[in-house]
């Protein structure tokens, strides 16, 4: 069941993105620089996360995905686009005035990062890294008060609260993990970015990981993006899920829709990639596989990203030069907004 029914009527929009786009310009030159070329990492974003749910970003590494994590909160300035918080655009704000208006945003919107050895400060107590935007943002009145809260988020997160003075060296990585959990509930945000959060992790240790997530978020009510390019784990954890290739948002929809049927033919060749847990059915079952190489990102392919990969497009030679030269749009092709981009969905009824 998805966020949008178990909410009903009550549902609301929390964060839409319109339009997003991050170019980072590249350089030429010693004395007189000058900007010889962009990398289109994200390259206009359309969605929207609902009230209380997990909306799962996967795709490539290199798609995009954490840049649009990041953009998203403002930790990049983005190209173009807009990103409304709860009806307020953060985006322009950022290009107004910068990170002093956006302070008020900042503790309710949080991000827990990929690597648990590289986003924790080693010359600082885990007691001091959980309770610094606790200070940063006025929340306690003084080291006790802030002490008391920093042993109750680490009891929250499955921490002993008497490790507080202790150095992130001396945990795990499940455990430092556990403390970037922690730090990012310090402020009691309502939107959180978990930008590949397993990933580091053994993988006896990222279910802890993701049952702890979704504990937080049925008791705090909290909004996630979940970026991974783990197709299973996104499938534990979310309500709906968007597919990326280079840039582009490609399929978006319920998480069930996405595995039982779907619609672009990149997201059927990730879905035909993840092994099934039966021989037989493995051993029969039809692949898709994707002939050459992942196009730069400096200079993407004119029409739709994906058509110089496609094997729907060669099977379908109406549809070649529309693929090569005309960008398709996300476009609703089945029940409950599932949405697609790809032409294929113009020449055809969409499957029931």
């Amino acid at each position: 069941m998805t966020a949008l029914e178990k909410a009903g009527d009550e549902q609301r929009v929390l964060l839409e993105v319109k339009g997003l786009r991050m170019h980072f310009p590249i350089y030429k030159g010693a004395l007189i620089r000058r900007e010889v070329a962009r990398v289109k990492a994200v390259d206009g974003l359309d969605f929207e996360i609902y009230a209380g749910e997990t909306l799962g970003l996967v795709g490539e590494s290199g798609c995009g995905k954490s840049t649009t994590g990041r953009a998203i909160l403002q930790l990049y300035t983005p190209t173009a686009g807009s990103v409304h918080f709860d009806g307020t655009d953060i985006a322009a704000i950022n290009r107004t005035g910068g990170d002093k208006a956006l302070f008020k945003f900042r503790r309710h919107m949080q991000m827990i990062f990929q690597d648990p050895y590289a986003c924790l400060n080693p010359r600082m107590t885990v007691g001091d890294i959980i309770a610094e935007p606790l200070m940063t943002h006025g929340l306690v009145k003084g080291r006790d008060e802030a002490l008391r809260r920093v042993q109750g988020l680490m009891v929250k997160c499955g921490l002993n609260p008497q490790y507080v003075r202790r150095y992130p060296h001396e945990f795990s990585g499940g455990q430092r993990q556990r403390i970037g959990i922690a730090r990012a509930l310090a402020t009691n945000p309502r939107f959180i970015v978990c930008d590949e959060p397993i990933s580091a992790l053994d993988v006896s240790i990222q279910a802890q990981i993701m049952n702890l997530l979704q504990d937080l978020q049925q008791e705090l009510g909290l909004t996630y993006l979940f970026i991974a390019h783990d197709l299973a784990a996104v499938r534990h954890i979310s309500d709906r899920i968007a597919v990326m290739y280079l840039g582009k948002i490609v399929e978006i929809a319920d998480y069930d829709q996405v595995y039982a049927d779907p619609r672009h033919p990149y997201t059927q060749a990730l879905i035909s990639a993840v092994p099934i847990p039966d021989p037989e059915v493995e051993a029969t079952r039809e692949r898709v596989v994707l002939e050459g190489d992942v196009p730069s990102p400096i200079d993407p392919p004119t029409g739709c990203r994906f058509h110089t990969r496609c094997p729907a497009r060669k099977a379908n030679p109406q549809i070649a030069e529309r693929c090569a030269t005309e960008e398709p749009t996300l476009k609703v092709i089945g029940e409950r907004g599932h949405r697609a981009a790809c032409h294929l969905y113009d020449i055809a009824e969409p499957r029931a």
